[in-house]
């Protein structure tokens, strides 16, 4: 899909990680049920053929998060934003992105934030800082929308993403964000391992 620059932008492969998981979830009937809550100009889009590095627009994927919430969690919309951060780093850091894991090492994933960034947003940047050796600090500045769902599916990847590099016992705790007012996003990470 043809998109204008100056619109928000998403990769392809944060489209195609949500579908599949609604798939793992409740194959083609709960993929239907969730693009049946979307206007017709977005199923038309979801349905098709999606290129993973192509670009397309962040408020499809931002309604379609919501779509997914309200199937799969309606009680509880916060905890399916985090499961889909979690489905996505799962499947992009077990294929096209795996070079990011090392095991036994969540700061060599860490260390790549910015790199990671630029494969899923088009605006916006982020920054990695070693906070001590299972405590780091990420921060996301620039970004040209930002909303509390997006930021929680991105606590869900930052999690599954340390505990796929060796980490356990992972707490990721958002101690700021621009949708709270804040200047920018910012993530606590810490671990065990």
């Amino acid at each position: 899909m043809a998109m204008d620059s100056a619109a928000a932008r998403i990769k392809g492969s944060v489209l195609i990680t949500r579908l599949n998981l609604l798939m793992k979830q409740g194959g083609t009937g709960r993929l239907q049920q969730v693009l049946q809550r979307l206007p017709p100009a977005d199923r038309k889009v979801l349905e098709s053929v999606i290129m993973p590095i192509g670009w397309y627009p962040l408020e499809l994927n931002s309604r379609l998060d919501a779509a997914i919430a309200d199937a799969l969690s309606p009680r509880d919309r916060n905890k399916a934003f985090v499961e889909m951060g979690r489905a996505s780093a799962e499947e992009n850091l077990n294929g096209p992105h795996h070079v990011f894991i090392r095991k036994g090492d969540p700061h060599f994933l860490l260390s790549h934030s910015p790199e990671i960034y630029r494969l899923y947003y088009a605006v916006g940047s982020r920054t990695y800082e070693k906070t001590g050796p299972r405590s780091a600090v990420v921060r996301t500045v620039g970004a040209e929308s930002v909303t509390e769902a997006d930021c929680l599916t991105i606590v869900g990847w930052y999690e599954r993403a340390i505990e796929m590099s060796g980490g356990r016992g992972v707490r990721i705790e958002q101690k700021k964000c621009r949708a709270r007012g804040n200047g920018h996003c910012e993530y606590d990470c810490a671990w065990e391992l």
